[in-house]
C-alpha cells in the first residue's frame, strides 16, 4: 500500500516548479539502477531545495547519496564558502554521483565520502545546520544519535521514508526495515530535545528541529 495516491503525487508535481536540465538528466540516468525508486525526484527535491534556501546553511550533511540528486537540491541554499558532505556506501553509486556533481559544476561545494556512514560521521568535525538522513533504515536511530550532538541549536534534521510505503500504518508491521522506521519514529517522538513534524511528502519526511 502506497500512502500517497499516485494521482495526488502527479497533481502535486504538475504544480511544482520543474527541475532543471541537469537534474532531469540525472533522474533519467538513475532509471538504469534497480533501486531507481530511491531517487528523491522533482517534488521532494524542490522541497529540499526550498528548506536549504530558507535556512542558508553553512554546513549540510547527507547520509545516503545514491546518484547525487538530493545533494544537488540541498546545495542550492549553501552560504558562500559553505560545504555539503554526503556519504554513500556503495562504490558504483558513488562513482555516478561524483560524475553528476561535476555535471552540475558543484564539485567545489559537495564533498563525497564513500564507505560506512557509521564510521565516517564521527570523523567529521563540522557543526551541522541541516542533515538529511536517507540511507539504510535499520541504522536510522544510530545515525540520529550520531548527528544530533553535532547539530546546532535551531538546526534541522530531515529523515526520509518515514511512512515506508505505508507499512508503518499496518496493524502488524512486517519486515526489518518497516519495523526499524516505526522504532525510529517512536524514538524521535519521545525525544523532548527536539520539535518534530511528519510531512506526507512522497514516502514521508520527518522534519526535526533541535531546541
Amino acid at each position: 500500500m502506497e500512502p500517497i495516491s499516485p494521482l495526488v503525487q502527479a497533481y502535486a508535481e504538475r504544480y511544482t516548479t520543474p527541475e532543471g536540465e541537469a537534474l532531469r538528466t540525472i533522474a533519467a540516468s538513475a532509471n538504469s539502477f534497480p533501486s531507481a525508486h530511491m531517487l528523491s525526484g522533482q517534488l521532494q527535491g524542490k522541497f529540499l531545495q526550498f528548506i536549504s534556501e530558507i535556512m542558508q546553511p553553512r554546513y549540510i550533511l547527507e547520509i545516503g547519496t545514491f546518484v547525487g540528486y538530493s545533494a544537488i537540491c540541498l546545495s542550492k541554499g549553501l552560504q558562500h564558502g559553505g560545504k555539503l558532505h554526503t556519504i554513500e556506501l556503495r562504490q558504483e553509486e558513488s562513482k555516478v554521483a561524483a560524475k553528476n556533481f561535476n555535471l552540475a559544476n558543484l564539485q567545489e561545494k559537495i564533498i563525497l565520502h564513500t564507505g560506512n556512514a557509521l564510521e565516517i560521521i564521527p570523523a567529521l568535525t563540522e557543526q551541522w545546520d541541516l542533515v538529511f538522513i536517507d540511507a539504510d533504515k535499520t541504522s536510522y536511530i544510530q545515525y540520529y544519535n550520531l548527528v544530533l550532538p553535532k547539530v546546532r541549536k535551531g538546526g534541522v534534521i530531515l529523515a526520509d521514508n518515514v511512512l515506508f510505503h505505508g507499512k508503518v500504518l499496518e496493524h502488524d508491521i512486517l519486515g526489518k526495515s518497516a519495523k526499524a522506521i516505526q522504532a525510529f519514529n517512536e524514538y524521535v517522538y519521545q525525544d523532548e530535545s527536539v520539535e518534530k513534524v511528519l510531512l506526507t511528502i512522497r514516502d514521508g519526511l520527518l522534519m526535526i528541529i533541535k531546541k
